[in-house]
């Protein structure tokens, strides 16, 4: 019971960092404008940098522990082409959420890793998982508020009311994994690789190149931030 509820609030923590991303996105203007610049393309870069250290520091290293070369080369790969499907489908409806769709992709298999691997006992491992899935979570859901308010159809605290409720999905996605992945570590590492190759898709789709801010250089320093702030979480664990 303690088990459940330690990954009912990791993965709430991990979650509500969405909406708190949303609240400060919905804050529209920094002065002066090109501080505001430097200021968005700095938080897509941190969320870039977060989101490879999940994928270098915890996915992969756990993923490839339990799986043989072939199985690990397939989910990952997997992984990649499933958001790339996902990201043509998103185009191809003209939707303005695909920041949405890639922040509730990762978040999701991620938590249900996060349950599994608490269930085999890496209580290390599900803290560091979740304190970089919240570090992920806050850019995307800045983000994401950003496309969904810019695009006209949902506005203002609706968006923020939204991504609370999505923030739920942790919970059940990671007691899920507790409760019917705990005697399947091999899936469990599969879906770590799937998680892992379908971010790394992202990172260079859809977050690297919001980095990137012509004549400025301080942006790409928060790719640095986020990832060495994986490393210092990595190390304490």
């Amino acid at each position: 019971m303690i088990e459940v509820l330690i990954i009912f609030g990791l993965t709430l923590m991990a979650g509500m960092a969405m909406p708190l991303g949303a609240f400060a996105g919905s804050k529209q203007h920094v002065r002066p404008n090109w501080l505001e610049n430097e200021f968005r393309h700095g938080v897509a870069a941190f969320g870039g940098g977060a989101l490879l250290s999940a994928v270098a520091l915890v996915l992969v290293p756990e993923g490839t522990e339990q799986l043989s070369l072939m199985p690990a080369v397939l989910c990952f790969g997997g992984g990649g082409l499933a958001f790339m499907a996902l990201d043509i489908l998103l185009y191809k409806l003209n939707t303005p959420a695909s920041q949405l769709a890639a922040m509730l992709s990762d978040f999701i298999p991620e938590s249900l890793a996060l349950g599994a691997a608490l269930a085999i006992g890496g209580v290390g491992n599900a803290i560091l998982l979740a304190v970089l899935m919240a570090l992920q979570n806050m850019p995307e859901g800045f983000n994401a508020y950003r496309e969904l308010d810019e695009s006209g159809r949902i506005k203002g605290k609706k968006i923020i009311i939204a991504f609370s409720l999505m923030a739920l999905l942790g919970p059940i996605a990671g007691i899920s994994g507790y409760v019917w992945l705990a005697d399947s570590p091999m899936l469990v590492a599969g879906i770590m690789l799937f998680a892992a190759g379908g971010i790394l898709y992202s990172v260079f789709q859809d977050i690297a190149p919001q980095a990137v801010l012509q004549k400025h250089w301080a942006p790409p320093m928060g790719a640095v931030l986020g990832f060495v702030l994986g490393v210092a979480g990595h190390m304490l664990i």
